[in-house]
């Protein structure tokens, strides 16, 4: 069996991760700067207090990955099945982001902060998003469905469709300029007073 890296404080800038991948195993507290490792296999991965910045990890596979007070700025992540992902500790904040098409299906992520980021067509069913802060972020198409929002905040973003018969929403925060999003399932016409 093959011994596994433990890389710690480095710098990766430029790296083509499918070309010249990365030694499989752990790497802590490092900096991954406008890295593609679109289609790249991270799987059994553990990165721990990692920003990855203008990356593009779209398509990768992430079985037993391991996210552990990740910071995701200004990445390409498309597709991506956060599912997969090693569930001990999964932690990550994502900025100015392109999340569209990825799977959250399952996974516990509290207290997540998505900012300015994408959310086109993202799977958030039966998610625990309890206490995540949403904000500027574009949900258009995403499914939510058996999802705990309870005391998230997603007052600043907007095209969500979200139904409350099916959803834990208690104590979570809403614009009144998207309310709409949760009265989508009532087929109900909602016109500005005049």
């Amino acid at each position: 069996m093959m011994k596994e890296a433990y890389v710690s404080d480095q710098n990766f800038e430029n790296t083509d991760g499918v070309q010249f991948p990365l030694d499989r195993g752990e790497y802590e507290n490092c900096t991954f700067r406008n890295c593609s490792f679109e289609y790249a296999d991270l799987s059994g991965f553990k990165f721990t207090d990692c920003d990855f910045t203008g990356c593009n990890l779209s398509m990768a596979k992430l079985v037993n990955t391991a996210f552990r007070d990740v910071i995701f700025k200004e990445c390409k992540m498309f597709g991506l099945q956060f599912s997969d992902c090693n569930e001990f500790g999964l932690s990550f904040k994502f900025e100015s982001c392109l999340l569209n098409n990825s799977i959250f299906y399952k996974t516990v992520i509290k207290k997540t902060l998505f900012k300015n980021t994408k959310l086109t067509e993202v799977d958030f069913e039966q998610c625990d998003l309890s206490g995540s802060v949403f904000s500027s972020c574009d949900f258009t198409g995403a499914v939510f469905q058996n999802t705990n929002l309870e005391k998230a905040d997603l007052r600043t973003s907007f095209h969500y469709s979200i139904d409350p018969n099916i959803n834990r929403l208690k104590k979570a925060k809403f614009s009144l300029s998207e309310v709409h999003g949760l009265l989508d399932k009532l087929d109900i016409q909602i016109e500005r007073n005049s």
